[in-house]
């Protein structure tokens, strides 16, 4: 065992939390945060049967309109847990029309047009469509799942330091409304307290990265735009215009009608947000719109800041790390959020596996090594359309995305340097095209539409709860019971015959890359562990889930 180190989150406290230890409440996991990365931890771990805490030091979920939009893979997320359909129907009707563009102001016309419409079909690849909630809403809807599954989430609640050894955490939590104070001891302690991470530093876990790129002033206010957004569900709209503060900023809608959020930028060098009063930021807004005269309600006005800061590594020892703790990054694209959902999917499963024993500690190297990747991919994505998008001069340049299918970014990534039997002369890459996906382990499960009564579903249905053995061979049953039994660990057999599969018509097995007697090993989270064309084998399924468990 390793000597307990104790941090204090900002100021080191040696003693504090390490004298609570023998009167500590226990929980699994302890989550600090309850904004979306949080928030969907407890709700994943709670669908595996474990219970955690969230605490988060403000009085509720967030308030702000941001982090709109989710993309199919988070919404099958959000299938497995049960909140799909809440959080399609607390966003935009994707059936209406909504643009992105870039230009001048919300009222001239635009320099470039980037997207039109989300109303996209992605049948071929997922059972799912895109829904275009805001944080705001999403967060309450996930939280009261969260709930339903176990999740104790304190509000006004701070943590104020912790010890961490081998065998557990130990936290000191402080009521910001009575002043008391408590400990808890852990199992592991999730790090999702945002881009101001003090868990991060706490750990001794360092950053890289593009660091800070530019500071803002963000506004929310009230106008009359009806006849501005016409029949627009909605509207993004990234602004270069010389007239502006900074030359830069954007505007966009919320979920309430009339109101709206404006951010522009502003040179920390020369000034400070306490330089701006709110007949400035109305003077602002008025130019953003493009209408001088524009009767303006200003709502609030607050200081925030772009930047582009990953995470050295995501885990240290029982400390994780999860959503803009691990990785900062601009919101141009849209992905902040829908990354920081995915973190608390993949999080969600292991954690639950290595708790119950099914799985050893080192499966958390996996989510270091699979996040950290898709992490630093999506950030430099957003980091580049930043340059290109409110960068004053930067629509006159190529899309440096122009040659990226979009189909990549939402399914493509891979997860072959994590928890899977990556297969010999596997080149390792981080894209496949969803197009071309043959079922390698690393990749996600390929889609089938599969008989249901009268109608059809999807294969990915089939996922999401454990690990799936999908084969056409019965032979399977016996064999991944016998292992399933000697490990201790549940697996799911799913036979499909020729008849049960609809599409694709010649052979679902070809798609998967096993043989009419080979078998595909799925992980809750939909991804391929393992595969293999030979008949049932009993000692190599055996042998790949080891591998993959860390056993």
């Amino acid at each position: 065992m390793t000597t307990p180190t104790s941090t204090s989150i900002p100021t080191p406290t040696t003693g504090s939390a390490a004298s609570a230890q023998s009167h500590a409440s226990q929980t699994p996991v302890l989550i600090v945060g309850a904004g979306l990365a949080g928030l969907s931890t407890a709700m994943f771990l709670g669908l595996h049967g474990i219970r955690s805490v969230v605490v988060e030091r403000h009085r509720r979920t967030s308030t702000q309109p941001k982090a709109r939009g989710q993309v199919p893979t988070v919404m099958e997320a959000f299938r497995i847990a049960g909140v799909e359909e809440d959080v399609a129907d607390a966003g935009f009707d994707t059936a209406k029309p909504m643009e992105i563009v870039i230009g001048p102001s919300v009222m001239d016309q635009p320099y470039q047009t980037l997207v039109q419409s989300f109303d996209f079909d992605f049948a071929a690849f997922s059972p799912v469509r895109m829904a275009m909630a805001s944080q705001e809403a999403v967060e309450p809807i996930v939280m009261r799942r969260a709930r339903e599954l176990g999740a104790e989430v304190l509000f006004s609640t701070e943590l104020a330091g912790f010890t961490a050894d081998d065998d557990h955490v130990v936290a000191e939590l402080t009521d910001l409304v009575t002043g008391e104070r408590r400990a808890v001891r852990a199992d592991y302690l999730v790090g999702a307290d945002g881009w101001r991470t003090g868990i991060r530093h706490a750990a001794g876990i360092g950053t890289h990265g593009h660091g800070s790129l530019s500071s803002w002033v963000g506004t929310v206010f009230r106008a009359d735009l009806g006849g501005v957004l016409n029949d627009r569900e909605m509207l993004l709209v990234y602004l270069q215009n010389p007239k502006l503060h900074g030359g830069t900023g954007a505007f966009t809608v919320t979920d309430e009608p009339g109101r709206y959020v404006l951010s522009f930028a502003f040179d920390p060098e020369h000034e400070s947000f306490a330089d701006f009063t709110a007949e400035d930021c109305v003077e602002q807004i008025r130019t953003a719109v493009g209408d001088p005269g524009l009767p303006v309600e200003l709502l609030e006005f607050a200081e925030t800041e772009f930047a582009h800061r990953l995470a050295d590594r995501f885990v240290a020892g029982r400390v994780v790390l999860a959503g803009d703790a691990a990785h900062v990054m601009p919101p141009t694209g849209g992905q902040g959020g829908n990354t920081a959902v995915l973190d608390g999917f993949d999080l969600g499963w292991k954690l639950a596996m290595i708790i119950k024993g099914q799985a050893g500690p080192g499966l958390l190297d996996s989510y270091d090594a699979e996040r950290r990747r898709y992490g630093e991919w999506i950030a430099e994505y957003q980091y580049q359309n930043l340059l290109h998008r409110m960068t004053p001069g930067g629509a006159d340049q190529r899309d440096p995305h122009a040659d990226l299918d979009p189909l990549d970014l939402m399914f493509g990534a891979r997860v072959v340097d994590g928890a899977v039997c990556a297969e010999p002369g596997d080149d390792h890459g981080f894209i496949e095209s969803p197009t071309a996906a043959g079922g390698r382990p690393g990749s996600r499960a390929p889609e089938l539409r599969l008989r249901a009564g009268t109608g059809t579903r999807s294969v990915l249905d089939l996922f999401g709860r454990g690990f799936v053995v999908l084969t056409a061979d019965p032979a399977w049953l016996t064999a991944t019971a016998t292992v399933a039994d000697c490990l201790g660990v549940p697996v799911d057999v799913q036979v499909l015959g020729e008849d049960d599969v609809v599409e694709p018509s010649d052979g679902w097995t070809d798609r998967y890359g096993i043989g009419p007697r080979g078998a595909s090993l799925v992980r809750p989270d939909r991804f391929v562990a393992w595969r293999t064309a030979d008949p049932a084998d009993p000692a190599a399924l055996e042998a790949a889930l080891r591998t993959i468990l860390r056993r």
